[in-house]
This record gives C-alpha cells, sequence and structure tokens, in this order.
C-alpha cells in the first residue's frame, strides 16, 4: 500500500476515540436493558463491532499492528428484529438434516411397519414399496411424527446433521390453504421472535456445556433460548431434537 493510500495518524486516532464512544454507549445500554433481549443492547453491540473494526484496519493500514478483538462477521449475526410489536399470530418452521448411514437397518424398520399393517401377511406390493431407501423413508416418516424419527433416528439406520428451528411472529394468520403450494418462500429472518440451532461446528463449547449441565438433575430441563424482538422464557423443550441423549452432545446447541 502506498503511503498516499494510508490512513492518517489523526484517523487512526478519531476511529479509537470512536471505539471508547461506542464502548460507552454499549455499557448504557446494557445497565438500562429492559430484558435479554433489549433491542438497544442489540444496537449498541453492532456499533460497538463496528467501530472496533473500523479501528483495527485503519490500526493495521497505518502502523501494521492488530488489535486482540475478534469481530464477528456480518453473515454471522442475526439481523434485526423487524416484526410486529404485538404479533397475533405465528409460524414455526422447522428444518432436520439426515444422512442415511445404515440403510439395511432402514429398510428393515420399513419392512416392520408394513408388516404391522398387512395384519403379518408379506405381500407382493410391500417387497415393492419398502425395498428401495426412498420407499422405505416414505413408509417410516408416512408412519411416525417427525419428533419420533428426531428421538429414534438411530433405530431408522439414520444420523442427525445440522437442524434449526424458527419462531416467526406475523400480524395475522394465514388464511387455510393459503401457502400450502410455496410453503417456505416466506423464511424471513427479520421477523424471527427465537430460534433454535444444533449443529457440529458448535462441538468447541462442549466442555462448557458439560460444567454447565452438572447444575441440573434433568438434562431434559435445560433450554438454550435467546429471543430478538421480545422476550421470550425458557419453557419446555419444543422439539424432541433438542432433548441430549447423550452427555458429549452438549455444547452442539445455539439459540437466538
Amino acid at each position: 500500500m502506498s503511503d498516499a493510500a494510508q490512513p492518517t495518524a489523526a484517523e487512526v486516532r478519531a476511529a479509537a476515540e470512536a471505539v471508547k464512544t461506542a464502548l460507552d454507549r454499549h455499557l448504557a445500554a446494557v445497565e438500562r436493558r429492559s430484558g435479554e433481549d433489549d433491542p438497544a443492547v442489540y444496537e449498541a453491540f453492532n456499533e460497538l463491532a463496528a467501530a472496533a473494526e473500523e479501528y483495527d484496519e485503519l490500526l493495521y493500514d497505518r502502523y501494521d499492528e492488530v488489535t486482540p478483538f475478534e469481530i464477528p462477521g456480518s453473515d454471522e449475526a442475526p439481523p434485526p428484529y423487524t416484526g410486529p410489536e404485538e404479533p397475533h399470530a405465528l409460524s414455526v418452521l422447522i428444518r432436520r438434516d439426515y444422512s442415511v448411514v445404515e440403510p439395511q437397518r432402514l429398510l428393515a424398520q420399513a419392512q416392520r411397519v408394513e408388516a404391522v399393517e398387512e395384519a403379518g401377511v408379506v405381500t407382493e406390493g410391500f417387497d415393492g414399496v419398502s425395498g428401495t431407501v426412498h420407499g422405505a423413508l416414505g413408509v417410516l416418516f408416512g408412519e411416525f411424527e417427525p419428533d419420533e424419527i428426531a428421538s429414534r433416528h438411530k433405530e431408522f439406520g439414520l444420523e442427525e446433521g445440522d437442524s434449526t428451528l424458527w419462531v416467526i411472529a406475523s400480524d395475522e394468520p394465514a388464511e387455510a390453504g393459503e401457502w400450502l403450494e410455496a410453503p417456505f418462500d416466506r423464511a424471513d429472518a427479520h421477523p424471527v421472535v427465537c430460534r433454535f440451532d444444533v449443529s457440529a461446528v458448535f462441538d468447541d463449547d462442549a466442555d462448557d456445556g458439560i460444567e454447565e449441565i452438572d447444575a441440573f438433575d434433568d438434562v431434559d430441563d435445560v433450554h438454550d433460548v435467546d429471543g430478538i424482538g421480545g422476550t421470550v422464557e425458557p419453557g419446555p423443550p419444543l422439539e424432541p431434537a433438542e432433548v441430549l441423549d447423550d452427555p458429549e452432545d452438549l455444547g452442539n446447541r445455539r439459540g437466538r
């Protein structure tokens, strides 16, 4: 970088002052917050992150020095809540990914289901439907609720991948049949009141999760809920994906 393109010492100093101001504003917002999801705190947080990032870049360009700050990327931060202040309806969007790791177990489970439906008689139609992986999946997901699939996935030869649950606020409930042709077209993150994510990328926090669980008698009573745009109180697990079967799984859950 040429000297002409480098920021001046005054610009770096001004960026440092901006960080100090943003720090004061963030602390003041935290001290006055009305709840864990206070939008003023969220706004102050974003302002502080932007100021710190600007200072870090100018400091490096001018002096080839860095700060100890870890600036969260914009793609990692959830967007601000812009939904209704007093929602009269909500939608719950769920996605769960699975890998078929034991096809034979999957096929066997599907055959058991069809055998029961056929009163123990295996027919030609039975082999035609559940004799393929996609046919077996159709049988099992047609027989069991998604919650039961989530809690018994290993029995069905499946391995869990990432999953997410979004609670989206809206002004009015949808008309019957209104969105059935394209149910996921309105998956907008801005009116999300809260969300629950499960992913292997969170495994780095596993040790912290295990320490926290010691304070509880029942693993099922641990919830990770952090609302945006409205106070969300912890409650019973919304989905079996939130139920942790093995303490080693702790730490791979993050809420918004």
